[in-house]
């Protein structure tokens, strides 16, 4: 109905060695924590968790391929076996931190290759899913909209829907690969005209200039963009005046 507010989460990836992850914290609602796989170590866990903890934001695990010398941007060949290990092996360490934290675990978000792969590719998305069942535990999904991961967890984990505010589309929703120079968004404005597009209309403007209908409730926005500072804070500034609340 028009006239309602609508609640989103802002989120983003930390504690992957960048140097503003404390003056990121104020403006987010959740944050995804890098646990080995592309970085991240138990020292680097527990200061990010630490931070969480100090602004009152959310925390998840963000695993990748285990491949810390591409930032788990490529695609690693393994067996689904190996994948799944690995992904549990990434998770049940943040988990272990965040339990000599007190802190509960909200979320598990992929990183990188393994978010884009599992998002398109059904061995791989069981892979991961079969890593976070066997935690025992049910922090929600971190998913994107009418995706393959998507589909193969509805059943097994909650799930909510992300988007990305700094990231260009495809057509077919995938992301603009990173090698493209156009792939990043880094403009203020037209970082929160993505955003605004996303939440009040439910569409995304394409690489191309089609708009596609897309749903989500958690955006994100990258801890390595330089321009992360400026843009969330640029979005904080025009969400009161569209109703739109960060929750």
């Amino acid at each position: 109905m028009k006239g309602d507010s609508i609640h989103i989460d802002l989120n983003a990836d930390l504690g992957e060695g960048m140097l503003h992850d404390e003056a990121l914290m104020p403006y987010l609602s959740s944050c995804s924590i890098a646990c080995g796989g592309h970085s991240g170590n138990q020292s680097s866990m527990r200061e990010a968790v630490r931070l969480a903890k100090k602004y009152h934001v959310k925390v998840g695990a963000h695993p990748s391929f285990p491949d810390t010398s591409n930032f788990g941007r490529k695609i690693v060949t393994m067996s689904k076996a190996a994948l799944t290990e690995s992904v549990y092996e990434q998770i049940t360490s943040f988990f272990s931190v965040c339990a000599s934290e007190e802190i509960k675990i909200n979320h598990v978000k992929l990183h990188g290759a393994l978010y884009n792969y599992a998002a398109k590719d059904a061995l791989t998305a069981t892979a991961v899913i079969d890593a976070i069942l066997a935690t025992k535990e049910r922090p929600i999904l971190y998913v994107p909209h009418n995706s393959i991961l998507s589909e193969k967890a509805k059943n097994l984990l909650p799930i909510a829907f992300e988007a990305f505010i700094d990231r260009r589309y495809e057509l077919d929703l995938s992301l603009v690969p990173r090698g493209q120079s156009n792939a990043v968004i880094t403009n203020t404005d037209d970082a929160w005209n993505q955003l605004k597009s996303i939440v009040l209309d439910g569409e995304v403007a394409t690489i191309d200039g089609q708009k596609r209908p897309i749903k989500a409730s958690t955006f994100c926005i990258h801890g390595d963009n330089p321009e992360a500072l400026a843009i969330l804070r640029f979005i904080h500034e025009q969400v009161g005046t569209h109703n739109i609340i960060l929750k």
